[in-house]
């Protein structure tokens, strides 16, 4: 489908305006500095605020007129808005980049509606190590550059990624997570990292412990979609309910590599919902 501007021209832009704010950052004291809490909830890191406003400078720049749905500023109208929402998470693993562990992402989706089937298009970026991931809706989705695209097949659930894992949380449904009959668990601490991961068959499935927000979701799911995975929002409804995304929109995400895998993952989501 058409898009009205260069999404991915502009989210390859925002990418490196936010990783040359991330340079003035080099030290933890720096990095770990609280400037408030955003409009997601969450305590807002120097490094959120810094990536943000790289990113909002970059958009304002662009001209064109969308709603803005950010982590930490909230809703926000750019160029008098418009009928398009972009949805941002200027960094998704901010723990991570906090405590530079090299796995923290940039994650940026557009929608023509208000709700997560209207994503039109999706982009992830690893601002650590530069990998990069986007899709279009029914056009496919690309990893790097190269086309990614996964072959169904039956094969077991090998690795299995986890979010929300603060050690309680892991505690209390380990019987969910050993009744998915996963080889192996891989916890990364971006959602939207995980996401790309099953897109490109890096995870066989992936299992959120608590409900997420669509800044963290959007651009990932589209991308996991459009590479051939499956994905349900549990706390949404398994009868084709779409999320919202606005930033009150609280769901769990299962994401998988086939059908199959799928099935699994949602007996384990709803032995977690209790």
């Amino acid at each position: 489908m058409a898009l009205e501007a260069d999404w991915l021209a502009f989210s390859r832009r925002a990418t490196e305006a936010a990783r040359d704010a991330l340079k003035g950052f080099p030290e933890l004291a720096e990095r770990s500095r609280h400037v408030g809490r955003g409009e997601g909830g969450d305590m807002t890191l120097a490094i959120d605020g810094a990536v943000e406003d790289a990113i909002f400078a970059e958009l304002e720049s662009l001209g064109v007129g969308v709603c803005v749905v950010s982590e930490e500023r909230g809703v926000v109208e750019i160029a008098g808005g418009g009928p398009l929402r972009l949805v941002i998470d200027p960094i998704d693993g901010s723990l991570n980049a906090k405590r530079r562990l090299p796995l923290y992402s940039i994650s940026i989706a557009v929608a023509d509606g208000d709700d997560m089937s209207s994503v039109v298009f999706g982009y992830v970026a690893d601002l650590a190590r530069g990998e990069e991931w986007w899709a279009e809706h029914g056009d496919g989705a690309s990893c790097n550059g190269h086309r990614i695209q996964l072959v169904p097949d039956e094969h077991s659930l090998e690795i299995l990624g986890v979010e929300y894992t603060r050690p309680a949380a892991i505690a209390t449904h380990a019987d969910a997570l050993a009744g998915t009959d996963a080889h192996r668990l891989r916890m990364l601490g971006s959602v939207a990292l995980a996401l790309c991961y099953v897109a490109s068959g890096r995870f066989d499935g992936l299992i959120s412990l608590r409900g997420l927000r669509s800044v963290d979701v959007a651009a990932g799911q589209l991308i996991a979609r459009e590479a051939g995975a499956v994905v349900a929002f549990p706390d949404a409804g398994y009868d084709g309910v779409s999320p919202g995304l606005d930033l009150d929109m609280r769901s769990s995400v299962l994401a998988a590599t086939n059908e199959a895998i799928l099935e699994r993952l949602q007996v384990a989501a709803a032995k977690v919902r209790g």
